[in-house]
């Protein structure tokens, strides 16, 4: 006969859920492949424009219909972006006002500059609690996972 579960079991259970989940999320992920990229009030051009969105811009999928993708962005609004246009680059947006940029994963390291509210940076590695990102005309770094979104 089989005793009953041990913390031990739980811990393992949830550890393969958050996995799954995690796993789940970087495939529901997706970012602006082009320059531009239109977010619309409904899956067709012929619906309104909501936003403008810039390359990189990370989205995460909350629907497919066809060759269009409902979206939901850091901030919680949703639209709809043509599948085509997006990439699986995986990419990440600062969701805190300013974000230190370090030479390495952790507050130990040196900071070699600040990334603001919005912008996007390309994830070039994670590594714990942190992301290495590559940023155009600023210093690249690494940058606390918790104060981006993304991939």
């Amino acid at each position: 006969m089989l005793g009953a579960p041990t913390a031990r079991h739980f811990v393992i259970a949830a550890s393969l859920c958050l996995a799954t989940l995690s796993s789940a999320m970087a495939q529901n992920m997706v970012s602006v492949k082009g320059s531009t990229l239109n977010m619309r009030s409904g899956p067709g051009t012929h619906n309104d424009i909501l936003w403008e969105l810039k390359k990189g811009y990370p989205l995460q999928v909350v629907k497919r219909q066809n060759k269009w993708l409902q979206v939901k962005d850091f901030e919680g609004d949703t639209g709809w972006v043509a599948g085509s246009l997006t990439s699986s680059k995986p990419h990440h947006i600062v969701k805190r006002p300013t974000a230190n940029v370090r030479s390495g994963p952790g507050t130990q390291h040196r900071i070699v500059g600040k990334a603001v509210y919005g912008e996007v940076v390309r994830t070039r590695e994670k590594r714990g609690k942190w992301v290495r990102v590559e940023r155009s005309d600023a210093p690249n770094g690494w940058i606390a996972k918790s104060l981006l979104w993304g991939w």
